[in-house]
């Protein structure tokens, strides 16, 4: 019998996905990526060979190897649930990263810059998520669990991916939290809130921060959710140097996971270097 890949096949896995709590970003990422491999295979049925093709030809259009190797893991997760699993190849051999890209490394100056832009513009709501997922390192999925009762306890209750996790609020944090839930008239629930009073998604948040960049002279490359993730993570770390409590808080259930986030750029590396005066 053929393995074919089909409409039907992709919402079955969709409703296994949602059954395993998997997060909105992950569905949706998986859906995309089997969906490009759908549409790549036209019809044809799905082999070994055929996903070796698959693999090839998105380095000739120019995908990074980490990004095939997310569409493949995509691909086997749904071979695993059908029992395709002599369909699966192998992963591109990736050499690890000692250098984060420069060109995409949010700085505390420019992070800076964003928030005073915002608040420049009358956009409250934008400067205090930015500064709330700056200072606490959540993710954007995690923005929905700050909320009036979490700043009154000062902390905020983390359940997703399977695990719950504590985010501890700064007083400073919590004040201007409470202050603003006070402006909106925000009793309970979460605080940032459209203006029909439905939660802020990804999208919306990710659309806001890009329209800010030109007003705040910051390249919109660096601008992005995540991006405020790894300001918090490397701040945190070059205060206090301990990578396991870091990982804890940002809920990671790997070190090695964390210490990608601490990568430094190659031209603080190359200072270090200068600093060594190894070379006469």
């Amino acid at each position: 019998m053929e393995r074919l890949m089909t409409e039907e096949l992709l919402l079955e896995f969709t409703s296994y996905l949602l059954q395993e709590e998997c997060s909105a970003g992950t569905i949706q990422k998986y859906r995309r990526d089997l969906l490009a491999f759908m549409v790549w295979l036209e019809g044809h049925a799905v082999t070994r060979e055929r996903v070796k093709e698959w693999k090839d030809s998105l380095l000739k259009r120019g995908y990074a190897a980490v990004t095939v190797n997310s569409m493949l893991a995509a691909v086997h997760r749904l071979f695993a649930l059908r029992g395709w699993t002599d369909c699966r190849v192998k992963y591109l051999k990736v050499q690890r990263r000692l250098f984060r890209d420069k060109g995409r490394e949010l700085s505390r100056e420019e992070y800076n810059r964003l928030v005073a832009a915002a608040q420049g513009r009358g956009q409250e709501r934008l400067a205090l998520l930015i500064e709330t997922m700056g200072a606490t390192g959540i993710r954007v999925s995690e923005v929905p669990y700050i909320t009036v009762e979490a700043v009154r306890r000062g902390r905020a209750e983390i359940a997703l991916k399977g695990k719950i996790r504590v985010i501890l609020l700064s007083s400073k944090l919590c004040r201007k939290l409470a202050k603003y839930a006070g402006k909106q008239k925000i009793a309970s629930g979460e605080i940032f809130l459209t203006g029909s009073g439905t939660g802020l998604s990804r999208r919306q948040i990710w659309a806001e921060m890009k329209r800010l960049c030109k007003h705040a002279g910051v390249e919109a490359r660096k601008v992005f959710p995540h991006n405020l993730r790894h300001l918090f993570a490397t701040t945190y770390y070059r205060v206090y140097k301990d990578i396991a409590r870091l990982a804890d808080i940002l809920g990671h259930s790997s070190i090695e996971t964390t210490r990608i986030y601490l990568l430094s750029t190659g031209v603080e590396h190359a200072r270090q270097l200068e600093q060594l005066r190894l070379v006469s």
